[in-house]
């Protein structure tokens, strides 16, 4: 299997400190989510969005993938976080081992993070969702301590 587990990409972890990325619900960049079969090879070490690999556009699902709904970041104790509200492509036939986020708006689509679905997920002319974790300082995707 080509991925081989989640990872918050390095580059996003630097491009923060830049204020590349701006996760605001109303005002921010716009994230999308990019799903990938299992010729894909993504680590910590990945630093934008690819077409290789990526799955075949179906149903809605198009190359690029989905745009995500923000969830404006906040803080509980000493952890920010962000999360995404949950992304379905309908009427779609996609059989997909893992996911890229990565910021539209920003020059050079840099990532945010790779998932990695620990096995094939498959949809045959229905409905792929991704269900996003909780969005808290314990379980949103996205959280710094």
């Amino acid at each position: 299997m080509a991925f081989s587990g989640n990872f918050m990409c390095t580059s996003f972890k630097v491009e923060l400190m830049k204020g590349v990325h701006n996760f605001t619900t109303s005002t921010g960049n716009t994230f999308k989510l990019a799903l990938y079969d299992n010729s894909a090879s993504f680590t910590a070490a990945t630093t934008a969005y690819t077409a290789t690999n990526e799955v075949a556009a179906s149903g809605t699902y198009a190359a690029g993938g989905g745009s995500l709904t923000n969830v404006t970041p906040t803080s509980t104790g000493t952890t920010a976080f962000t999360d995404f509200a949950d992304l379905s492509f309908t009427s779609a036939t996609i059989t997909a081992f893992g996911a890229l986020i990565y910021n539209d708006t920003a020059a050079g689509d840099p990532t945010v993070c790779v998932l990695d679905f620990g096995g094939a997920k498959t949809s045959t002319n229905g409905t792929f969702t991704i269900v996003f974790p909780t969005a808290d300082s314990t379980s949103a995707i996205i959280r710094i301590a």
